[in-house]
């Protein structure tokens, strides 16, 4: 390996087999690379101001209106992605092949002409997938691996390409594997400030497995922390819009996390990647078909998110239909009217109902064969009737009413707020399937006048789109990638699962991260919920982002969970754990511990029992810390899963353990938000350490 980067020299790895070169053959091959780029910057440039003149030009083709619509969305569509690009390097990697062909990898393509060969090859491409698996057992025709050192936040200046590493596949030992090389461990390790980053420039072999993993198949992640199961499951989105682009912009792709921080903090993952206008919202934000206003009790709201409560739901709804003692029907033609004997309507209500359709649909059905039946009538008596007839039939006041007689229209609110107000409809919806006592949890204690004065609580709204789901299916999506899994209800995962009916599901998560208490304990049970009981599921175990000594404390605390779950072990020997007591108040200890961090370059993240973080941002700003500015963040436990931090300062760990029926899941996702330090203040006795 060569490197001319200042920051790896103090980076200790084993070096992989390498060809001798001497300093002034790396300084010209840095000139060149530089080179290099400022053409790439120069063809991207030319990229951007020939797609904005293909818009201009595309509005005067002469081709049908919808033809041109279609054209000027994609071009549109292109010119707005590429002058949306951050600014960054535009290459990370470059592949010399025995073949004597070379390379350049980076985050989207650049060429000098649609037909020319690309100066920048997509990290998508075909070609690009020897980068990230190709080794010294399987070079895969790789004679060189180069990865290029940049400086930190650089905004694609080529003077700060800083350095260059190169591996030699061709004639290594294949005996031995190599370990990541010093441009490599220090972008892994690179300190974590504003938003989650892109990993093109670093994804390992198992990871790009599961990135470039076919469009058809479903596929679970149970990863461990630091894994990069998020940053995973992020560029297999990226991977399938640049592979599939008509199949899935045609249905949709959907990114689902766990609440807005979250999202706001993967927000620049994909535009990074050259994707943009591809939707990320929350479970509760697809959903939410009225403000959340009401709330539920512990119990209530665990039975409404119980998978029995799709029965009971389903029961309410098909029991609005009368399918029995219908009346004979009379439909004025005229001077003539048509009949249908009660028995034929009955047994056309019977046949749809054992089809099992959508309820509006069957609704339709039912509506379409009474007509059916009076046009067979009256082309026995009359011969064929012109189809402004059959328009005249199907809107009869007659047919209509019938129609609602024994198939009405359902409304979610208001057959949900009948449910919960009214003892009797519940009982006759609910019987053999909740215990008396459950449905007594169930009921409004002072029921609404009006479904439209309800008070709907965020359990409400799972059940509404339940109810409406059961009416009429929503549009689908062609993929949907749903984070942090493991805490989705079985009523919430049906939820996602009627918004991927016929696509594919990446599921990311960690089963001893479930903080809910209706939280997963098993991923094949979860994913037959999710409507895929034969996804893939996929362990990745290996960490590239919690430092050793961090998940060795976790491993000890995972002992103590409900979660078949293997430990997880991390690549990087780097980082620190400290444990600091403090004698009665906490405050001046956390004090202490984060002016300590501040002596560090990154993020600081003050983690607190969800009781104490206004107390602990009081002390802070008392101190003369800003925990609202700069780089510390005073957060509570509840709200930190998904995020992570340089360092981390934990507060009384017995405190979150204890505020939560699985708080000690709880405290497993706070003790793994470390990316380089993280320091334990206490007072109480700490979890991992009682018999």
């Amino acid at each position: 390996m060569t490197s001319a980067d200042p920051a790896a020299k103090d980076l200790e790895a084993p070096e992989a087999p390498q060809a001798p070169q001497a300093p002034e053959d790396l300084a010209t091959a840095l000139d060149r690379e530089r080179a290099h780029h400022d053409a790439c910057r120069a063809a991207l440039a030319a990229m951007v101001e020939d797609a904005g003149l293909q818009v201009v030009t595309g509005e005067d083709v002469s081709a049908s209106g919808a033809d041109a619509e279609v054209l000027g969305f994609g071009l549109r569509s292109r010119a707005k992605a590429l002058r949306e690009l951050p600014e960054g390097p535009l290459f990370f990697g470059r592949l010399d092949f025995v073949r004597g062909t070379g390379q350049h990898i980076g985050r989207l393509r650049v060429s000098e002409h649609p037909a020319a060969p690309p100066l920048v090859v997509d990290w998508r491409a075909p070609v690009s997938r020897a980068f990230y698996q190709a080794g010294a057992r399987d070079p895969q025709g790789v004679a060189v691996r180069r990865r290029f050192g940049w400086a930190p936040g650089s905004r694609g200046d080529s003077a700060d390409l800083t350095g260059l590493e190169d591996e030699y596949l061709a004639d290594g030992d294949a005996s031995e594997a190599t370990a990541p090389g010093a441009l490599l461990t220090r972008e892994l390790e690179r300190p974590r400030v504003g938003p989650m980053r892109d990993i093109a420039a670093t994804i390992q072999p198992e990871q790009d497995d599961l990135v470039r993993g076919e469009l058809a198949g479903s596929v679970c992640v149970q990863g461990a922390p630091g894994t990069g199961k998020t940053a995973v499951g992020l560029h297999r989105a990226a991977y399938l819009l640049y592979t599939h682009p008509q199949r899935i912009r045609r249905g949709g792709l959907l990114i689902l996390g766990p609440n807005r921080t979250f999202l706001s903090y993967i927000a620049e993952v994909l535009p990074s990647l050259g994707e943009t206008g591809v939707r990320q919202s929350t479970l509760q934000d697809e959903i939410a078909r009225h403000p959340v206003t009401g709330t539920d009790t512990d119990r209530a709201a665990a039975l409404k998110h119980d998978a029995r409560m799709a029965e009971v739901l389903r029961r309410a709804v098909y029991g609005r239909v009368t399918a029995g003692h219908a009346e004979d029907l009379a439909v004025p033609d005229g001077s003539y009217r048509w009949r249908i004997a009660g028995r034929e309507l009955t047994e056309t209500v019977t046949g749809v109902l054992a089809e099992e359709p959508p309820y509006e649909v069957g609704r339709e059905r039912v509506r379409s064969r009474i007509v059916r039946r009076i046009q067979t009538q009256a082309e026995r008596r009359a011969g064929p009737r012109p189809g402004s007839w059959l328009r005249r039939i199907e809107r009869a006041r007659a047919v209509s009413a019938c129609v609602d007689a024994m198939w009405p229209k359902v409304r979610p609110e208001e057959l949900l707020a009948r449910l919960l107000s009214d003892p009797e409809a519940l009982g006759a919806a609910a019987d053999g399937l909740l215990e008396p006592s459950e449905q007594r949890c169930l009921l409004w204690s002072r029921p609404p006048r009006s479904p439209r004065s309800a008070r709907w609580s965020a359990a409400d709204l799972v059940l509404l789109d339940e109810i409406a789901g059961l009416v009429g299916h929503p549009e689908g999506y062609g993929h949907v990638v749903v984070d942090e899994a493991q805490d989705l209800s079985p009523m919430e995962c049906r939820a996602v699962a009627r918004r991927v009916p016929f696509g594919s599901l990446t599921v990311l998560g960690d089963l001893a991260q479930g903080t809910t208490p209706w939280a997963a304990r098993s991923w094949r049970v979860q994913m037959t919920h999710l409507g895929k009981p034969d996804a893939e599921i996929v362990p990745l175990t290996t960490g590239f982002r919690v430092p050793g000594a961090v998940l060795a404390l976790a491993n000890r605390l995972l002992a103590r969970l409900d979660a078949d779950v293997p430990p997880a072990r991390s690549l990087r020997r780097d980082g620190e754990l400290r444990v600091r007591r403090a004698d009665g108040d906490l405050a001046p200890a956390v004090v202490a511990a984060v002016r300590d961090a501040l002596t560090h370059e990154g993020s600081v993240g003050v983690v607190t029992p969800d009781a104490e973080t206004s107390r602990v941002r009081e002390a802070l700003t008392a101190a003369g810390v800003d925990p609202t500015a700069g780089r510390v963040t005073v957060i509570a436990a509840t709200l930190v899963k998904g995020l992570e931090y340089d360092h981390v300062v934990a507060v009384e760990p017995a405190a979150i353990a204890e505020a939560e029926p699985r708080g000690l899941n709880r405290l497993y996702v706070v003790l793994t938000r470390a990316v380089s330090r993280l320091e334990v203040v206490h007072a109480r006795e700490l979890p991992w350490e009682r018999e």
